[in-house]
């Protein structure tokens, strides 16, 4: 038996998600504050028997924070299972409690936690007549958490992930309409607390390595303590009877010693000299403090543990963070171990992030090694080193939109042969493609070097500070990888940054020319095809997508980078690329030509001939402020990242404001900065509009590179 679906209502910062899982191993990813841990208490509420009280003391927080009023909303949490065992004993668990009932031996059952408020509320609004707002709010303005109740239910219908359902079974509050029934089969029976799930399985949940030391000082979290009374049940006082009285009579000893009813009388006279008979205390010894009962024996055990070869062995707080976590997480697998032993119907594991502090090595190696039999293993992780040795076919992919959290499955609705390119390329490729808010994908070593130095030094920003981030696929086979972006998959956006390869020559051939000459249009010729073949494919490939869009280079990204402005760039590094006078000379008036055929054949003889990441790194070095972002590329990010705040905009153009400052051959005067700089305050304030401020530093600074950049957001 394993979980196949996990469905989130109105939950913590999940407002309608559906989660989907497989057997075996599945990994749930997500940046820092996308929900993680959230969605592991959902799963234990309903799961961890440690955690079924707190399922019925939810409170007003635990409402999506996107709700504008959370009064006479439902929480639901829904666990969906299948394979489920046709033993008898199981088979009763589930035709009694969460099954959903059939002729067959139940195969598929769901077990439902629902907050929802009591039947007097849920009576006055059904009450309610349609459109009735004042009456509504009325409703609302009067419940507290005290009018909620939580109910567990199984055999449900209900697709609770369906909007449709909300608003016939909970409501449609936006338009005041409530259905006269309060009672409704298709969320389910009602499960009695004795039939509970939780009771029948084996479930271990490892939460995040973030205080090893105290979870080790803490008797109801220490893992070596629940490991021990796991293995020994309850603890036998006629078998620690011969150690409890050891411990009993070296009690004794200790406390008989001479120095010690020597300094214990001490104490007694001088309390008595300087307070006194009245005010001494009634009796006063010094004993031992070792425990003589078998169950505080068993707590005053320690973990010793030796990270050298020197032979030295150490309590924990003495480890390094990463030496004690791997020391609470082996713990805590071995505690699932002897749960998994006591042959539950099912047997589920959850580890939290167990990146932290562990090394990258034994990240990847505790991924791959910790796999049981008949287990189902759910992790959670922001690292892109687990990532990478995850199936892409188990992943759940968590994101974060402004007002809430959602899970996109990235392999929904792709055949096998996608699949199969799609893991490749994960395998092959180690990126953070999956933990994007929004991606560029590029073909090459020149867009992946060069396009976040550009960004950089125009922006003043990076593009991890925009959200984006910039995968380098090492070829032109952007399909394989862009269908990861769709409205069923991953709802990110991809801006995909290719070359069109158009010629920068007429290819025409002619009758008589040079046989090398007619070569060379052969091959700018064949490429151009190419260029336009390509276009074809990606637009036939994702016409439709709202997630991705196609940029091209009119010819390649160093012929176009020239074209945009940049020949002084390229002529700054001829230096470092010819050692001859005479063809450094030549090639300056090539860059400097105004002519496509001359400046795109020596970007593209330099690229050919040195490399064009060896080209990238040396351009980098000339990158400044005043460099051109090519318009393609720049149309790329702002639709990958449509949306700038109004914070980050006033960033950048306060950088820039400060490169106008220092620059001695600005045509900029110091009252222009000035009044500039009060246009942008106001800006900031909420005073004047994007547009406005668009037009002021058009105004103010209209040679600014940044304008280029202005025209296109």
């Amino acid at each position: 038996m394993h979980i196949s679906k996990l469905s989130l209502i109105n939950y913590r910062n999940f407002a309608n998600t559906k989660l989907l899982f497989n057997k075996g191993v599945n990994t749930i990813i997500g940046e820092n504050g996308s929900g993680k841990t959230n969605l592991f208490r959902a799963i234990r509420l309903l799961l961890d028997d440690n955690m079924i009280r707190s399922a019925y003391r939810l409170d007003s927080t635990d409402f999506h924070r996107g709700l504008e009023k959370w009064q006479g909303h439902w929480i639901i949490i829904s666990l969906e299972f299948e394979e489920i065992s046709a033993d008898e004993a199981v088979q009763a668990l589930f035709c009694h409690g969460a099954g959903i009932v059939d002729d067959e031996p139940v195969g598929r059952a769901t077990y439902n936690l629902i907050f929802r408020p009591k039947k007097e509320i849920r009576l006055s609004l059904s009450q309610l007549d349609d459109g009735d707002h004042d009456g509504l709010a009325a409703i609302q303005n009067s419940i507290s958490i005290e009018d909620y109740e939580t109910i567990f239910t199984g055999r449900s219908a209900a697709d609770f992930n369906d909007d449709k359902f909300y608003k016939e079974v909970v409501g449609d509050f936006e338009n005041a309409r409530f259905s006269e029934e309060i009672e409704f089969p298709v969320i389910g029976a009602k499960i009695p607390s004795v039939l509970s799930v939780s009771k029948e399985i084996s479930f271990t949940f490892v939460q995040a390595l973030r205080d090893v030391v105290s979870e080790f000082h803490n008797n109801r979290t220490n893992p070596l303590l629940s490991l021990l009374k796991a293995k020994s049940g309850d603890i036998d006082p006629v078998a620690f009877q011969a150690i409890t009285d050891g411990v009993k009579a070296l009690n004794d000893s200790i406390e008989s010693l001479q120095d010690v009813q020597v300094v214990r009388t001490d104490i007694r006279d001088t309390i008595k000299d300087a307070a006194g008979e009245a005010y001494s205390p009634a009796s006063l010894s010094i004993k031992s403090d070792l425990p003589d009962e078998a169950d505080r024996l068993f707590q005053s055990l320690k973990l010793f543990v030796g990270e050298s070869t020197e032979g030295y062995e150490g309590p924990i707080h003495e480890l390094s963070l990463g030496g004690a976590n791997l020391i609470f997480l082996t713990l805590k697998l071995l505690e699932f171990k002897y749960q998994k032993a006591k042959q539950s119907i099912a047997n589920f594991l959850l580890i939290e992030e167990p990146e932290a502090h562990i090394h990258t090595h034994i990240q990847k190696t505790l991924f791959d090694r910790i796999q049981y039999d008949e287990t189902q293993i759910i992790y959670s992780t922001h690292s892109s080193h687990i990532s990478e040795v995850s199936n892409v076919q188990n992943m759940n992919i968590l994101g974060r939109e402004p007002d809430r959290c959602e899970a996109y499955q990235p392999t929904a609705g792709l055949t096998d042969e996608e699949i199969g390119n799609v893991q490749r390329y994960l395998d092959a490729v180690r990126s953070n493609l999956l933990f994007a808010k929004s991606v560029v994908l590029v073909e090459g070593d020149a867009e992946e070097i060069l396009i976040p130095i550009l960004i950089k030094k125009v922006f003043g920003v990076s593009l991890d500070e925009l959200g984006i981030s910039l995968i380098n696929i090492r070829s032109t086979g952007f399909q394989n990888v862009a269908a990861l972006f769709h409205s069923d998959r991953i709802r990110k956006r991809c801006s995909i940054v290719t070359d069109l390869d158009k010629a920068i020559i007429d290819t025409t051939l002619i009758a008589g020319e040079p046989e090398a000459v007619q070569q060379r249009k052969k091959k700018y010729q064949a490429s151009q095809e190419k260029g336009i073949a390509r276009k074809a494919a990606l637009e036939a490939a994702f016409n439709g997508n709202p997630w991705i869009a196609s940029f091209f280079a009119s010819h390649t990204f160093e012929v176009d980078f020239v074209s945009a402005g940049n020949a002084r760039k390229v002529v700054g590094i001829l230096p470092e690329v010819y050692k001859d006078k005479a063809t450094i000379a030549t090639a300056k008036a090539d860059l400097e030509s105004a002519d496509v055929a001359l400046y795109g054949q020596r970007a593209l003889t330099i690229a050919d001939n040195y490399g064009k990441g060896w080209l990238a790194i040396l351009l980098g070095k000339k990158i400044d402020s005043d460099a051109a972002i090519p318009e393609y590329i720049l149309r790329a990010v702002a639709f990958a990242h449509p949306v700038v705040k109004k914070e980050v905009w006033f960033n950048v153009l306060s950088y820039r404001l400060k490169l106008q400052e220092e620059d001695i051959f600005s045509a900029a005067t110091t009252e222009q900065c000035n009044a500039f700089r009060q246009k942008l305050t106001a800006f900031l304030n909420g005073e004047i509009d994007f547009v406005s401020i668009r037009n002021e530093v058009l105004a103010a600074f209209p040679d600014d590179r940044i304008n280029d950049v202005l025209k296109v957001f």
